[in-house]
């Protein structure tokens, strides 16, 4: 079972989930989305906390209020960190989660950096404001897997047909000057040869007149 919570530190809200026990935090580091950052107390045992992240959020500047709420969740899912003042949280993305055969149940490494956040103590409201919000489900998580795929894929093949058609649209734009341009060219230039020929041509008398006409 997965644990869902709901963060109203932003808006619009977010969600923050965790395993209901270690067995289920294996799950989790397996089928974490590209988007989620994970949550842990430093050191100690605690609860793996997701925040999914909505499109247009890094990780490196999470708004300090959803960070505080992330926090302070962990925290109070830690048998022995929900006692303790002063508290390290880290945190990183989910895809920087290493995970080897030699580990233990729910233990993991990191592949790259990672980041930290004081806790000073607990905050009651927050946690309670989230508790709140809290929603036990069963998941699917090679199927939640299978879809999250689809949509990526056909958004990308959305994006993809749109680029394809802005790029035809600038070219036809493109050669539309250009002939735009040739044509200005082409008259420019006729109406300097006409303009030669008036020149050139010699002005005729009366006399010279008459006599073409005789």
């Amino acid at each position: 079972m997965v644990l869902f919570f709901t963060s109203a530190a932003v808006n619009p809200a977010v969600t923050l989930y965790m395993g209901k026990d270690k067995v289920e935090n294996e799950d989790l580091i397996k089928y974490a989305w590209p988007q989620d950052i994970w949550f842990h107390v430093d050191k100690l045992s605690s609860a793996h906390v997701y925040l999914r992240m909505p499109d247009g959020m890094a990780w490196e500047s999470i708004p300090e209020p959803l960070l505080v709420d992330c926090a302070q969740l962990v925290k109070a899912n830690s048998i022995e960190g929900n006692k303790k003042d002063n508290l390290t949280i880290i945190y990183t993305p989910a895809d920087n989660l290493k995970k080897t055969g030699d580990m233990a149940v729910g233990q993991v490494s990191f592949h790259n950096d990672k980041r930290r956040v004081h806790v000073p103590k607990r905050e009651n409201p927050i946690v309670n404001r989230l508790n709140k919000t809290k929603v036990e489900r069963q998941v699917d998580h090679e199927q939640e897997r299978i879809d999250r795929i689809k949509v990526e894929s056909a958004v990308r093949r959305a994006d993809a047909a749109q680029q394809k058609k802005a790029g035809a649209e600038l070219a036809k734009a493109r050669e539309y000057e250009k002939a735009a341009r040739s044509y200005d060219t082409l008259f420019a230039a006729q109406e300097q040869d006409a303009e030669e020929e008036e020149v050139e041509a010699p002005k005729k008398s009366v006399r010279e007149w008459e006599e073409d006409f005789m």
